[in-house]
Order: C-alpha cells, then sequence, then structure tokens
C-alpha cells in the first residue's frame, strides 16, 4: 500500500517561513520523480516545484521562484518544501506526489500516480 503524508502547514504571519515535509511509504522512493502542488479555494490544483530522483534538476512556478526550495532526503523517503517570504497569495493545501514512472522532473498532474491528503497553509497579512 503507497502512502503519501504531508506536515508541516500551519497559519503564519506574511514575512515569515514555514517548512512542509512529506514522506512517503510503500513505495521506492529513490525511483520516483516528486513534486508540490497546491490548491486554494475555488481555484485550479496548480503545479508549485518538482524535483528529480537525486536532486539534480529542480524547477519551480513562477509565483515562488526565489521564495521556495524543494528537496529530498531519499534515505528517509522524504520530500520537503522550505517556503519563506510568504505571501498571502501562498495560502492554499499544499500536497505532494509522486511519479512511478518518471525519474526525471514534471510538471504535468497526469505524469504522477500518487497523491498525498494534502496540509494547509494560511499566510494572514
Amino acid at each position: 500500500q503507497v502512502q503519501l503524508q504531508e506536515s508541516g502547514g500551519g497559519m503564519v504571519q506574511a514575512g515569515t517561513s514555514l517548512r512542509l515535509s512529506c514522506t512517503a511509504y510503500g513505495l521506492t522512493f529513490s525511483n520516483c520523480a516528486m513534486a508540490w502542488f497546491r490548491q486554494a479555494p475555488g481555484k485550479e490544483r496548480e503545479f508549485v516545484a518538482t524535483i528529480n530522483w537525486n536532486s539534480i534538476n529542480t524547477v519551480y512556478a513562477d509565483s515562488v521562484k526565489g521564495r521556495f526550495t524543494i528537496s529530498r532526503d531519499n534515505a528517509r523517503s522524504t520530500l520537503y518544501l522550505q517556503m519563506d517570504s510568504l505571501e498571502s497569495e501562498d495560502s492554499a493545501v499544499y500536497t505532494c506526489a509522486a511519479s512511478t514512472t518518471y525519474r526525471s522532473i514534471t510538471r504535468i498532474i497526469s505524469d504522477y500516480s500518487f497523491w498525498g491528503r494534502g496540509t494547509q497553509v494560511t499566510v494572514s497579512s
């Protein structure tokens, strides 16, 4: 059974930082490309960042570039998202996703086979 479990969400003030984690169970983590997506109420799910199997390649959405950092620890089967200089527009449910067919980076939703339940991030201004 495959499970992705996010943690680290919460309510913070604009301009502060938050670090999200996603731990994977039941899959070979190092064989998977990983990504973070987010969805705000009334909006479509949007791509945030992706990372390849060995952390060499990363891609970020323009809206978070320079503020967010995606990373992974294959020994711990854990994906991270360091969020700095948070803005109210960053408020959303953040979910992690794993691709079992791609080891390289991809921002295409259909390329991801498994999804976490999400963790809420609320940024107040």
